[in-house]
């Protein structure tokens, strides 16, 4: 039975597996980045990258990473959780050290913010979200939804999972999807992630190919050891597929996100690397 809040996302099926690319390796793009019609980021919880990636726990995810971008040498920035929600943002932990909440960052710089004012647009979704900080019976953590923490983000931007649209092609140009503490596998096992994704995300994958559109999958920290090697995806008909070794962290991805609208860097994103060769083409004019 599908699960109500995201069924614009999800389908009513079995398990599904992303089929392997077939055929020679794409060539890569060097130091491009392109710019999707849409991008939807998926942050996941407290997990390693080989807890997850060819892990029998988590056979979709795992799927997805044979599809897309596979970043092998991925990592968070810090422990615990809610500093790493903030940098990826705004590219700082803003003084951020702890999971108390709620924050109040007030009209700092953000990358919610950064594409209002160019014109573009930006949402973020949680799963159950609630009118409280932390809702025990719906699973919603509010130390999981950053840009609550900013006052120049529109409290309209600020959605429940049951706000996704049903029309994919509404979606806003880049869009959070926040789990809750079961489904990110904050509280549950790898599997119960897995499941959620294999509900949630396929409809979004096959749409994103014929829509110039891209899928992020990332964790806020591993679970606990000094490297926070964290598993990190991209799919989209703009990514080469195969495992890639190249070092990236929640900086680099903000700065990737932020080339591809023509946003200035913020914070450490400015002297972070964005994420190049593995992209199929040269970005588009």
């Amino acid at each position: 039975m599908c699960t109500v809040a995201l069924l614009c996302l999800a389908g009513c099926s079995g398990p599904s597996r992303v089929a392997a690319p077939q055929g020679p390796p794409v060539a890569s793009a060097p130091n491009t980045v392109p710019r999707p019609d849409h991008v939807l980021v998926v942050v996941f919880e407290n997990k390693g990258y080989e807890q997850v990636v060819g892990s029998p726990d988590a056979p979709y995810l795992t799927s997805l990473a044979r599809a897309g971008a596979n970043f092998t040498d991925a990592h968070g920035e810090t422990h615990p959780s809610q500093p790493n929600y903030i940098a990826l943002l705004s590219g700082s932990t803003n003084g951020v050290t702890d999971d108390s909440c709620p924050q109040d960052l007030g009209p700092r710089p953000n990358l919610a913010r950064q594409l209002l004012d160019a014109g573009l647009s930006f949402g973020g979704y949680s799963e159950d979200l609630p009118a409280a900080c932390v809702s025990p019976d719906r699973r919603y953590a509010r130390k999981h939804n950053p840009w609550a923490d900013f006052a120049n983000v529109p409290a309209a931007d600020n959605h429940t999972a049951r706000d996704l649209p049903g029309d994919l092609s509404a979606l806003p140009t880049v869009a959070f999807l926040i789990p809750n503490t079961c489904d990110d596998m904050h509280d549950c096992p790898v599997s119960a992630g897995d499941a959620w994704s294999n509900r949630t995300l396929p409809r979004y994958v096959q749409w994103a190919a014929s829509h110039h559109s891209l899928l992020i999958i990332t964790f806020d920290e591993d679970n606990g050891t000094a490297a926070n090697h964290i598993p990190t995806i991209m799919v989209g008909p703009m990514v080469r597929p195969g495992d890639t070794g190249q070092r990236i962290d929640h900086d680099n991805l903000l700065r990737t996100l932020e080339d591809m609208y023509g946003l200035p860097p913020l914070a450490a994103a400015a002297s972070s690397a964005p994420i190049t060769g593995v992209w199929t083409g040269p970005a588009p004019r």
